[in-house]
């Protein structure tokens, strides 16, 4: 239970980075032609429209911070209608006092959608066991070998996980996306969970809360030179680009609006943000909190407009102005 607040805390140490956000740029447009005020700012994915693009991603559950941080989260996710994912629910299996934590996800945002998360470790019938705790819309599997190698206590023998995935999607009885936890997605892994038969994966890159350094504050003697171990996000939207058939979120070092617009624009079809919502549950007011959301989907809003889209879903086909430390990203994947 200890290694949950532990993460909050480290998490909280970390500060927003330059990350592959920074190396995208778009051509001005002069005369947009476009109303901020009649942005359409909604999407599609898991089988729903919702109301915007971004959604609470999963961060924490299992102690008395985390229900603290929860409650919070989840009640802005009631006003706002945004989609939230837990963190991950395993340890609510197996300690009675950490059930609450997860509880009070659904008790606030009895409506909403709410994905609970389980890693890809643990079994079919654990997904199934977290999603009735919840109540949940759609369960979102972790997979997150890197960290659970570098965690003191973490997982040792990654046998097997793949098998998991196509057990829980047989099992349970609602909508199943994948994500990494801040290491990326390679185009051969979005493939193979397409193969599988997954249809909603969230890529989750590197450029923001860095797990590899986390576990290295826990641990006695780091692994030096391993934190920037993966793709970023940014890259490994550019992995999924032609493949058909599957839908692909972005999270992983997104900042702020501009960030949002910027993974809309490589053809995510929704953004999460982990860090964003942690430091408004831990430092704002509720109040505080609730303006700083409508300020930030206006933006959303704003930028939009300004790049002459009438519809997020329209930035997709906007042009793009990459450095050239992508366009050699790209020469040497091609």
């Amino acid at each position: 239970m200890q290694r949950k607040d532990d993460h909050i805390k480290e998490a909280l140490k970390q500060s927003f980075m330059p990350n592959d956000f920074d190396k995208i740029r778009f051509a001005p447009v002069l005369l947009p032609e476009t109303d901020i005020e009649n942005i359409d700012i909604t999407t599609s994915y898991l089988g729903k429209t919702f109301k915007t693009p971004i959604y609470i991603n999963a961060m924490t559950g299992g102690t008395e911070k985390a229900k603290e941080i929860n409650d919070k989260l989840s009640k802005l996710a009631a006003h706002f209608e945004l989609p939230m994912a837990s963190g991950s629910a395993a340890i609510a299996l197996k300690e009675a006092s950490a059930v609450d934590s997860f509880k009070v996800i659904r008790d606030n945002d009895p409506d909403g959608f709410i994905l609970a998360n389980i890693g890809a470790d643990k079994s079919a019938k654990n997904a199934q066991e977290v999603i009735k705790l919840m109540n949940a819309s759609a369960l979102q599997i972790h997979c997150n070998a890197p960290q659970e190698a570098i965690m003191p206590e973490g997982e040792r023998n990654f046998v097997g996980w793949k098998d998991n995935i196509k057990a829980m999607m047989a099992l349970v009885d609602v909508p199943v996306t994948v994500k990494n936890v801040g290491f990326g997605m390679s185009r051969s892994d979005i493939l193979m969970l397409k193969n599988i038969g997954i249809k909603t994966i969230d890529v989750a890159g590197s450029g923001g809360t860095n797990f590899i350094t986390i576990e290295n504050a826990r641990r006695n003697y780091p692994i030096d030179g391993f934190k920037n171990y993966g793709f970023s996000t940014v890259e490994s939207l550019l992995e999924s680009e032609g493949i058909d058939g599957i839908e692909i979120l972005a999270s992983g070092g997104v900042r702020n609006a501009y960030d949002v617009v910027k993974a809309l624009s490589l053809g995510a079809k929704a953004v999460g943000l982990s860090r964003f919502f942690l430091n408004l549950a831990v430092d704002h007011t509720l109040d505080e909190a609730k303006d700083i959301i409508q300020t930030f989907l206006d933006d959303i809003k704003k930028i939009t407009a300004l790049l002459g889209c009438r519809s997020v879903s329209e930035l997709k086909n906007i042009g793009k102005i990459y450095d050239t430390s992508l366009l050699n990203f790209l020469a040497s994947r091609a």
